[in-house]
Protein backbone atom coordinates (compact mmCIF):
# COMPACT_ATOMS: atom_id res chain seq x y z
CA UNK A 1 0.00 0.00 0.00
CA UNK A 2 2.87 2.38 0.83
CA UNK A 3 4.43 1.70 -2.60
CA UNK A 4 1.10 2.38 -4.28
CA UNK A 5 0.77 5.67 -2.40
CA UNK A 6 4.33 6.68 -3.34
CA UNK A 7 3.61 5.82 -6.98
CA UNK A 8 0.42 7.89 -6.96
CA UNK A 9 2.27 10.79 -5.38
CA UNK A 10 5.00 10.52 -8.02
CA UNK A 11 2.36 10.55 -10.78
CA UNK A 12 0.86 13.66 -9.21
CA UNK A 13 4.28 15.37 -9.17
CA UNK A 14 4.90 14.55 -12.83
CA UNK A 15 1.42 15.78 -13.79
CA UNK A 16 2.00 18.99 -11.84
CA UNK A 17 5.26 19.61 -13.75
CA UNK A 18 3.53 18.98 -17.09
CA UNK A 19 0.69 21.35 -16.19
CA UNK A 20 3.15 24.08 -15.24
CA UNK A 21 5.04 23.64 -18.54
CA UNK A 22 1.76 24.19 -20.43
CA UNK A 23 1.01 27.27 -18.31
CA UNK A 24 4.45 28.65 -19.18
CA UNK A 25 3.75 27.84 -22.83
CA UNK A 26 0.46 29.72 -22.65
CA UNK A 27 2.22 32.75 -21.21
CA UNK A 28 4.90 32.91 -23.92
CA UNK A 29 2.24 32.46 -26.63
CA UNK A 30 0.40 35.43 -25.11
CA UNK A 31 3.67 37.39 -25.07
CA UNK A 32 4.15 36.87 -28.83
CA UNK A 33 0.57 37.97 -29.57
CA UNK A 34 0.95 41.11 -27.44
CA UNK A 35 4.36 41.94 -28.94
CA UNK A 36 2.97 41.68 -32.48
CA UNK A 37 -0.04 43.81 -31.49
CA UNK A 38 2.34 46.40 -30.04
CA UNK A 39 4.33 46.35 -33.29
CA UNK A 40 1.13 47.03 -35.21
CA UNK A 41 -0.40 49.67 -32.92
CA UNK A 42 2.56 51.32 -31.22
CA UNK A 43 0.83 50.95 -27.84
CA UNK A 44 3.68 51.87 -25.47
CA UNK A 45 1.92 50.50 -22.38
CA UNK A 46 1.63 47.13 -24.12
CA UNK A 47 5.28 47.27 -25.19
CA UNK A 48 6.40 47.90 -21.60
CA UNK A 49 4.07 45.15 -20.36
CA UNK A 50 5.68 42.57 -22.70
CA UNK A 51 9.18 43.65 -21.66
CA UNK A 52 8.25 43.45 -17.96
CA UNK A 53 6.45 40.09 -18.28
CA UNK A 54 9.67 38.48 -19.53
CA UNK A 55 10.80 38.42 -15.90
CA UNK A 56 7.78 36.23 -15.09
CA UNK A 57 8.71 33.81 -17.87
CA UNK A 58 12.27 33.65 -16.51
CA UNK A 59 10.99 32.97 -12.99
CA UNK A 60 8.78 30.13 -14.25
CA UNK A 61 11.79 28.52 -15.93
CA UNK A 62 13.83 28.67 -12.71
CA UNK A 63 10.96 27.26 -10.61
CA UNK A 64 10.31 24.39 -13.03
CA UNK A 65 14.02 23.63 -13.28
CA UNK A 66 14.14 23.32 -9.48
CA UNK A 67 11.00 21.14 -9.43
CA UNK A 68 12.58 18.77 -11.96
CA UNK A 69 15.81 18.62 -9.95
CA UNK A 70 13.83 17.72 -6.83
CA UNK A 71 11.92 14.97 -8.66
CA UNK A 72 15.18 13.44 -9.93
CA UNK A 73 16.81 13.65 -6.47
CA UNK A 74 13.83 12.23 -4.55
CA UNK A 75 12.35 9.74 -7.00
CA UNK A 76 15.34 8.62 -9.08
CA UNK A 77 13.01 8.08 -12.07
CA UNK A 78 13.78 5.39 -14.62
CA UNK A 79 13.12 4.93 -18.36
CA UNK A 80 9.99 6.81 -19.55
CA UNK A 81 9.67 8.98 -16.45
CA UNK A 82 13.30 10.07 -16.73
CA UNK A 83 12.80 10.88 -20.43
CA UNK A 84 9.81 13.03 -19.46
CA UNK A 85 11.85 15.01 -16.91
CA UNK A 86 14.74 15.48 -19.36
CA UNK A 87 12.31 16.63 -22.06
CA UNK A 88 10.66 19.07 -19.62
CA UNK A 89 14.02 20.61 -18.67
CA UNK A 90 14.89 21.11 -22.35
CA UNK A 91 11.38 22.36 -23.22
CA UNK A 92 11.34 25.08 -20.57
CA UNK A 93 14.72 26.33 -21.84
CA UNK A 94 13.21 26.74 -25.30
CA UNK A 95 10.08 28.38 -23.86
CA UNK A 96 12.24 30.88 -21.96
CA UNK A 97 14.07 31.69 -25.19
CA UNK A 98 10.77 32.17 -27.02
CA UNK A 99 9.89 34.65 -24.26
CA UNK A 100 13.18 36.43 -25.01
CA UNK A 101 12.24 36.63 -28.71
CA UNK A 102 8.85 38.16 -27.81
CA UNK A 103 10.67 40.74 -25.69
CA UNK A 104 12.96 41.51 -28.67
CA UNK A 105 9.91 42.11 -30.87
CA UNK A 106 8.52 44.52 -28.26
CA UNK A 107 11.84 46.38 -28.10
CA UNK A 108 11.93 46.69 -31.90
CA UNK A 109 8.31 47.93 -31.82
CA UNK A 110 9.43 50.63 -29.36
CA UNK A 111 12.26 51.77 -31.68
CA UNK A 112 10.00 51.76 -34.76
CA UNK A 113 7.19 53.75 -33.14
CA UNK A 114 9.52 56.14 -31.28
CA UNK A 115 10.80 57.05 -34.76
CA UNK A 116 7.14 57.50 -35.81
CA UNK A 117 7.50 54.75 -38.43
CA UNK A 118 9.51 57.16 -40.58
CA UNK A 119 10.77 55.49 -43.81
CA UNK A 120 8.98 52.27 -42.83
CA UNK A 121 9.09 49.55 -45.53
CA UNK A 122 5.69 48.32 -46.72
CA UNK A 123 5.99 44.75 -45.50
CA UNK A 124 3.56 42.43 -43.71
CA UNK A 125 4.79 40.10 -40.96
CA UNK A 126 1.41 38.74 -39.85
CA UNK A 127 1.70 35.60 -41.97
CA UNK A 128 5.08 34.45 -40.62
CA UNK A 129 3.93 35.36 -37.07
CA UNK A 130 0.82 33.20 -37.51
CA UNK A 131 2.94 30.29 -38.78
CA UNK A 132 5.36 30.54 -35.83
CA UNK A 133 2.56 30.77 -33.25
CA UNK A 134 0.76 27.82 -34.87
CA UNK A 135 3.98 25.78 -34.53
CA UNK A 136 4.30 26.70 -30.86
CA UNK A 137 0.66 25.87 -30.16
CA UNK A 138 0.90 22.52 -31.94
CA UNK A 139 4.17 21.64 -30.14
CA UNK A 140 2.54 22.38 -26.77
CA UNK A 141 -0.52 20.33 -27.76
CA UNK A 142 1.72 17.43 -28.82
CA UNK A 143 3.48 17.71 -25.44
CA UNK A 144 0.15 17.70 -23.57
CA UNK A 145 -1.13 14.63 -25.46
CA UNK A 146 2.26 12.89 -25.89
CA UNK A 147 1.48 12.80 -29.62
CA UNK A 148 4.66 12.02 -31.57
CA UNK A 149 2.90 12.16 -34.94
CA UNK A 150 1.64 15.71 -34.31
CA UNK A 151 5.13 16.60 -33.11
CA UNK A 152 6.66 15.38 -36.40
CA UNK A 153 4.24 17.69 -38.28
CA UNK A 154 5.66 20.65 -36.31
CA UNK A 155 9.18 19.64 -37.40
CA UNK A 156 8.02 19.75 -41.05
CA UNK A 157 6.27 23.13 -40.57
CA UNK A 158 9.58 24.73 -39.64
CA UNK A 159 10.53 24.69 -43.33
CA UNK A 160 7.58 26.99 -44.13
CA UNK A 161 8.69 29.52 -41.49
CA UNK A 162 12.28 29.42 -42.82
CA UNK A 163 11.02 30.02 -46.37
CA UNK A 164 8.94 33.00 -45.21
CA UNK A 165 11.96 34.46 -43.43
CA UNK A 166 14.13 34.15 -46.56
CA UNK A 167 11.41 35.86 -48.61
CA UNK A 168 11.18 38.75 -46.09
CA UNK A 169 14.99 39.10 -46.11
CA UNK A 170 15.03 39.39 -49.91
CA UNK A 171 12.29 42.05 -49.81
CA UNK A 172 14.10 44.07 -47.14
CA UNK A 173 17.36 44.00 -49.11
CA UNK A 174 15.44 45.37 -52.11
CA UNK A 175 13.91 48.18 -50.01
CA UNK A 176 17.33 49.16 -48.62
CA UNK A 177 18.97 49.18 -52.07
CA UNK A 178 16.19 51.27 -53.60
CA UNK A 179 15.98 53.80 -50.74
CA UNK A 180 18.87 53.97 -48.23
CA UNK A 181 16.67 56.10 -45.93
CA UNK A 182 14.75 52.91 -45.06
CA UNK A 183 17.85 51.08 -43.76
CA UNK A 184 17.26 51.69 -40.02
CA UNK A 185 13.59 50.64 -40.17
CA UNK A 186 14.41 47.67 -42.42
CA UNK A 187 16.99 46.39 -39.93
CA UNK A 188 14.46 46.67 -37.08
CA UNK A 189 11.88 44.77 -39.15
CA UNK A 190 14.57 42.20 -39.95
CA UNK A 191 15.19 41.70 -36.20
CA UNK A 192 11.45 41.06 -35.75
CA UNK A 193 11.36 38.58 -38.65
CA UNK A 194 14.45 36.81 -37.26
CA UNK A 195 12.81 36.61 -33.82
CA UNK A 196 9.75 34.95 -35.40
CA UNK A 197 11.99 32.53 -37.30
CA UNK A 198 13.75 31.66 -34.01
CA UNK A 199 10.36 31.06 -32.35
CA UNK A 200 9.76 28.49 -35.10
CA UNK A 201 13.15 26.89 -34.38
CA UNK A 202 12.45 26.65 -30.65
CA UNK A 203 8.99 25.17 -31.32
CA UNK A 204 10.62 22.59 -33.59
CA UNK A 205 13.07 21.73 -30.78
CA UNK A 206 10.13 21.23 -28.40
CA UNK A 207 8.43 18.93 -30.89
CA UNK A 208 11.62 16.86 -31.17
CA UNK A 209 11.63 16.43 -27.38
CA UNK A 210 8.08 15.04 -27.59
CA UNK A 211 9.28 12.42 -30.09
CA UNK A 212 12.12 11.60 -27.67
CA UNK A 213 9.66 11.25 -24.76
CA UNK A 214 7.31 8.98 -26.66
CA UNK A 215 9.66 6.97 -28.87
CA UNK A 216 12.87 7.06 -26.82
CA UNK A 217 14.77 8.27 -29.91
CA UNK A 218 16.78 11.48 -30.09
CA UNK A 219 15.75 12.91 -33.47
CA UNK A 220 17.61 16.22 -33.24
CA UNK A 221 19.64 16.98 -36.38
CA UNK A 222 17.81 14.29 -38.37
CA UNK A 223 16.14 15.23 -41.68
CA UNK A 224 12.38 15.68 -41.31
CA UNK A 225 11.75 12.56 -43.44
CA UNK A 226 13.71 10.45 -40.93
CA UNK A 227 11.77 11.96 -38.02
CA UNK A 228 8.53 10.98 -39.75
CA UNK A 229 9.84 7.42 -40.23
CA UNK A 230 10.60 7.16 -36.50
CA UNK A 231 7.03 8.09 -35.49
CA UNK A 232 5.50 5.90 -38.20
CA UNK A 233 7.15 2.71 -36.86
Amino acid sequence: MADHHTSKQFDHELEDVRTRVLAMGGLVEEQIAKAMEALSTGNMDLIEHVIEEDKRVNAMEVELDEACSHVIARRQPAAGDLRLIIAVVKTITDLERIGDEAEKIARMAKLIHTAERLHMPRLELKHVAALAVAMLRKALDAFARLDARAASEVVRQDQAVDNEFRSILRQLITFMMEDPRTISRCLEVLFVAKALERIGDHSKNMAEYVVYMVEGRDVRHLPVEDVEKVVAQ
